[in-house]
């Protein structure tokens, strides 16, 4: 009776907390609540309108449902979109308990009032009518709702997700996680039955190739393959009998390279015994942000809907974050950073968003004004996604420096975005900056990433009094007379010195992959003559100003007074995405650069 009463009143609260202007799925405040929270069927319904009104957010949000064809059952999932969800948003994916009501354990175990306070989604997998069935007979269930997850239009996602499995459900969940490393962010499962040794036992020879689907190809030498038990993925057991799960944690605790554990504190997993990446692990996805993954483990019988248990899973998982789902040789795992200032602009009358971030370290470092990185992401990729993408708050704790990401607008759906106005709204946040922030103007730079790159690119061949350097990865931009993809029209290049670097990766897009020395012709080599010419570099040269760094190759061009102005980068078993170890290497150019009053200047030296 008491988790009725709790129900009512959350659903009452919940009611009267969201606008007037009710989005699908939800009614207008003083209208029945049981009603308000009947799940709207997306079988049903079209995807969503554009919304240009809200900046960076979903245009359908609310509680939702979709019904599965499974061996000839109907099986069904819902799905909770936050009021405030933005593009791309985090998803839990909950494998709910066994005979809970799913809205039930919504409302009543915390997720719902989770889910809106951090304008996070979820997706609620519920089991059949006769409960959860073997892992194997929820193998197609699992994976067509997540199928159909990550490639729908109603709602887009981060693309790389935290797991909560409870029950039968919780231990099919775990099964997908371990075939679908690259997806997890970080998981927890509760009540849940380890998998036959068979099942963990396949992962040791299941090897994650160098494809990525649309870029090119790349050979991973046979001592460097990463298998797919080698991708560590923070995790968490809860169960009243820890030796149900003894083979899953015996796996899991393989996969995060953990050492001997110890009991946490009671403040933290509730006195969990956790287990730590171990200091000298070698897996890949954590060598940036060092052995951070954990494995924790608690005995313990718990009420699946208390809501002190779902907020302790919540902040265990939320400790993370994770990114690259296309390939393990460009996937990291790092702390979850909160987000900057968010805010908003108009740019020729539409709503944009846009992140500013300052470091603690700015003021210390630069009491007379702090330099500037103004970062433009990829296409696809919120203001949001690009924070943890890259990681680039690092480098600005580090060096001082202030970040300025600006978002896209809506594109070829309503819930995805790309550039527009780019120019323009630079424009206006350069001015913003100046105004509301103590920056040091003679040092802003940009960076970006695939499209952002490409503007960035751009910029340096018809706006280089923009910024004092530019350094960015996976976009190139070139001059020609035939109008195209990364291409500037002729009569738009100025020909005038800009200090530039861009990183290419390895498997990146076919035009720009290879080197300056190859017998193909592509961007790349359209890109390097430009910014030789500009920067009067002279002749490309035969490639032995080559410097050699681990994975990382780097040529470098100087000028008579032997500054580095032109750098060309490529790193090795990289695929389009950047990778966050890169982002240091683009700032240690950039730094070194100012822009005033038209001269260039490197360490205070003009440049002639």
């Amino acid at each position: 009776m008491k988790y009725l009463i709790n129900l009512i009143a959350v659903f009452v609260l919940a009611t009267l907390s969201f606008s007037t202007n009710a989005q699908p799925g939800f009614g207008g405040p003083g209208e029945d609540v049981i009603r308000v929270f009947t799940p709207k069927s997306l079988d049903k319904i079209a995807p969503p309108d554009y919304d240009f009104q809200r900046a960076n957010k979903l245009p359908l949000t609310g509680y939702f449902e979709k019904s599965f064809e499974i061996n000839g059952q109907s099986r069904s999932a819902k799905f909770y979109i936050s009021s405030a969800a933005p593009v791309r948003p985090f998803f839990t994916i909950i494998a709910v308990p066994e005979k809970v009501n799913t809205t039930e354990f919504l409302v009543a175990s915390g997720w719902l009032d989770l889910a809106e306070k951090n304008e996070e989604c979820l997706v609620l997998l519920e089991c059949g009518n006769n409960g959860w069935a073997d892992v194997n007979s929820e193998k197609q269930y699992v994976d067509s709702v997540m199928t159909f997850y990550s490639g729908n239009t109603y709602f887009s996602t981060f693309g790389i997700n935290y797991l909560l499995g409870f029950d039968g459900g919780g231990s099919a969940l775990e099964a997908w996680s371990a075939e679908n490393p690259l997806k997890v962010i970080s998981q927890a499962f509760i009540n849940t039955k380890s998998q036959r040794d068979e099942f963990y036992e396949a992962f040791d020879n299941k090897f994650m190739d160098g494809s990525s689907s649309g870029y090119k190809a790349i050979e991973i030498p046979e001592e460097l393959r990463i298998a797919s038990n080698e991708i560590p993925i923070p995790t968490l057991f809860v169960n009243s009998d820890l030796s149900k799960v003894e083979t899953s944690m015996e796996y899991w605790s393989d996969v995060n390279d953990v050492e001997s554990g110890s009991s946490a504190s009671e403040d933290y997993l509730w006195g969990a015994k956790v287990y730590p990446q171990a200091e000298n692990s070698k897996a890949w996805a954590t060598a940036y942000s060092g052995p951070i993954s954990k494995v924790a483990t608690l005995q313990a019988a718990v009420n699946v809907l208390d809501p002190n248990l779902n907020k302790m899973v919540y902040e265990f998982l939320g400790e993370y974050v994770a990114y690259d789902n296309t390939t393990a040789y460009g996937r990291h795992l790092a702390p979850r950073k909160p987000y900057g200032e968010i805010r908003n602009m108009l740019v020729k009358d539409e709503l944009r968003e846009f992140q500013v971030y300052v470091p603690e370290s700015a003021e210390k470092m630069w009491p007379d004004g702090a330099p500037v990185v103004f970062v433009f992401p990829g296409n696809s990729q919120t203001d949001k996604v690009f924070f943890h993408n890259t990681l680039w708050w690092k480098v600005a704790d580090k060096e001082g420096c202030i970040l300025v990401i600006l978002c896209e607008t809506y594109s070829n759906t309503s819930v995805s975005v790309s550039h527009a106005n780019t120019g323009l709204f630079y424009e206006q946040l350069a001015d913003y900056m100046k105004k509301y922030y103590p920056v040091d103007a003679t040092r802003f730079y940009a960076t970006g990433q695939s499209a952002g790159s490409f503007a960035v690119q751009g910029f340096g061949i018809t706006n280089p009094e923009y910024f004092a350097a530019i350094a960015s990865t996976s976009g190139l931009s070139s001059v020609s007379n035939e109008p195209g993809f990364g291409r500037t029209s002729v009569k738009d290049a100025t020909y005038k010195t800009i200090p530039n670097y861009c990183i290419i990766g390895e498997g990146d897009i076919e035009m720009m992959t290879g080197t300056l020395w190859d017998d193909s012709e592509n961007m790349l080599d359209a890109w390097a003559e430009y910014y030789l010419k500009a920067n009067n570099l002279g002749e490309l040269g035969d490639g032995l100003n080559i410097e050699k760094d681990g994975r990382f190759f780097t040529w470098t061009w100087k000028n008579d007074q032997e500054i580095p102005l032109f750098k060309v980068g490529r790193t090795m078993y990289r695929a389009h995405n950047s990778i966050p170890v890169e982002m240091p290497r683009l700032y240690d150019f950039l730094k070194h650069w100012s822009l005033k009053d038209g001269v260039r200047y490197h360490d205070g030296v003009e440049v002639k």
